[in-house]
This record gives C-alpha cells, structure tokens and sequence, in this order.
C-alpha cells in the first residue's frame, strides 16, 4: 500500500534575506514523502517546496492541496495524471518530485537514467546578494569576487549604487540583476542602459508581470529574462515576443515533469533558459540541478543562503553545484 505524508519544516537563514518585497530569517518549506513496503523492502520518494506568497500560498494552504490528492496517489496516480489533478505550484511541485524520486528507488535506476543523462555534471550556480545598502553590497561582492556568476537583489532607488558597487567589488563576476518587478515602465530604459555600461550579463523580472507589454517597445541592451511572469509551458509562446530568457522554477511550474514541458518550449521559441529556485534545503535544489544540465544560466545557491543544510545535501565546491547522491534525491 503507498501511503502520502506531508509535514512543514523550518530551516534558519544565514542572516537576513531581503528582496524587494521584503526580508525573511527563515526557509519555511513543505515536504512530502511517498512510501510502500515493495517486495520486503521500504521505497520512500521525498518532493520538498517552498510555499510562495506571491502566489497567494501559504504553507496551510499548499499542505491541504498536497493532502487532496492522497488518496489518488495511494491508487496509483502517475505523475501525468498529477497534471491534471493540481495546479501549477508549490503543491504540485513537492507531489511531483516524490513521484520521481519514488519511481526511481522502487525501480532500482536513477531520475538522470530515466531523463537519459548518463553522467550528470556539476554546474557552475549564481551566488545571491539579498538587497542590502551599496555599501554593504560592494563589501559582500569584494568578498565573493573569486565567484564567476554573482546575482544581486535590488528594488530600491539607490539600485544604480547597489550595481555599481557590486560591479566594482567583483570586477572579474559576471551578474545578474534581479528586481523582483520592482522598476517602473518610465525608469526601465535608463536602468537598462546603465546596466549595459556596467556589463551586467541578465536583468531578471524588472517590471510587474502586468506591464510585460511595454517590454516590445524598447530596446534590450541587456537580455531581459522572466521570473515571476513565467510559470508553465503555456506561458512560453507570449513571453517569447517580450522577453529574450525565461527563469524555469520548480516550485512555478509544479514540479519537475511540467518543467521539462517548460524548457523545451522555450527553446523551440528560441529562449535562453535559466533553471533557478526558491530559498530552500538541498532536497528542492536536486531535482533542478539534472533540469539545469543544458541550461543558459544556473541560479541553485538556496542550501548556500541557510545556516545549515540537510545530511546527504548537494556539494558545493567552489562555485560549482554537484548532482545529487540517491541518498538526497533521486
């Protein structure tokens, strides 16, 4: 018999985390384990997410949608069907990737032997500087100079300071700014065209989902690429008229089975794809980092934001992303 658990975690930020909609100390995520005694031996999947409020979750909320479907999995619901039966979303997400990885054990195989990537390679990540003063900013990015993909947080009217100083601080990194819809309509060209100047490689959700049309009137000095305007597949055929990367997360799409969905639209409409992720333990990280494989750009750093990560979690070496060990994932 295949029984669902679901349970909320806890797991303390190194520090503060602040983005443009604020700051938070803590990683407040949801994990759901599918298990059976298969054959005189316990198969045990895990899916973890992290409840967006941005999306109007909550962790109540996305703990009673995963619930909703129990007795369906108990039944033998496959992950297609899982489409059907939730929304996109951190609930999805978590049952999603339970059933991947439960497949995966109970067939004695791995979730890269089912994508067919025989030898999954470690992957060079973004290291995240929430938003902070330009100060302290440029002081964090001096310090993670030797990174060669940084991406900074801004949302403030001192972001140009903020940029600069991080551009001075880590002269040799490559970055990516992320506004988290932060900027206006009317300041986008000047913010676009400062971030040129200061070799900026990706600005990331600048506007408002709700103003993505104003991004077909201007120019993109710097490839603009869609966070919280993209979810899933669907998504894609609109967004490729506006934007020139979409940001693919687990936690959007729904799990692992529509982000594959996610990515090959993308490319077929010509997108650069950016595999990125909440604030979260090592176990949302896993799934991601075989989606990322071919990636454009890897933002995976969420373990590396917490005070502590899980047993058996993702190595991160130098700045580099190992793939995940079956005893994490997979």
């Amino acid at each position: 018999m295949i029984s669902l658990h679901v349970q909320a975690e806890q797991w303390p930020i190194d520090g503060e985390f602040t983005i443009s909609r604020g700051s938070k100390t803590t990683a407040d995520i949801v994990v759901c384990a599918i298990s059976a005694e298969l054959n005189g031996r316990t198969v045990r999947g895990r899916g973890e997410c992290v409840p967006y409020a941005r999306y109007g979750e909550t962790i109540d909320s996305v703990i009673e949608e995963i619930n909703s479907v129990a007795i369906d999995i108990k039944s033998g619901l496959d992950r297609q069907g899982l489409l059907a039966n939730l929304p996109a979303g951190a609930a999805r997400n978590a049952v999603d990737c339970a059933l991947w990885d439960f497949d995966a054990k109970r067939d004695s195989t791995s979730v890269a032997a089912q994508l067919i990537i025989p030898s999954p390679n470690p992957l060079l990540t973004a290291y995240t500087l929430s938003l902070d003063t330009p100060q302290t900013m440029g002081r964090l990015a001096a310090a993670n100079a030797e990174r060669r993909l940084l991406k900074i947080k801004v949302g403030r009217d001192d972001d140009l300071a903020c940029i600069e100083a991080v551009a001075t601080g880590a002269p040799n990194s490559r970055i990516i700014v992320d506004a988290n819809e932060a900027w206006s309509p009317d300041d986008l060209p000047e913010m676009l065209a400062a971030c040129a100047e200061l070799n900026v490689a990706l600005v990331e959700q600048p506007l408002p989902a709700e103003d993505d049309a104003v991004l077909a009137e201007i120019a993109h000095p710097v490839p603009i690429c869609a966070d919280e305007s993209m979810h899933a597949a669907s998504d894609v055929p609109a967004l490729a008229a506006l934007y020139d990367m979409v940001n693919i997360k687990l936690d959007k799409t729904g799990g692992l089975t529509e982000a594959l969905n996610a990515k090959q639209m993308a490319m077929e409409h010509g997108l650069g794809v950016m595999i990125g992720c909440m604030v979260g333990t090592s176990l949302a990280m896993a799934p991601a980092v075989l989606l990322a494989q071919d990636a454009d750009f890897i933002d995976l750093d969420g373990p590396l934001l917490l005070a502590k990560d899980r047993d058996d979690g993702l190595h991160y070496f130098d700045d580099l992303v190992s793939p995940p060990t079956p005893a994490l994932w997979g």
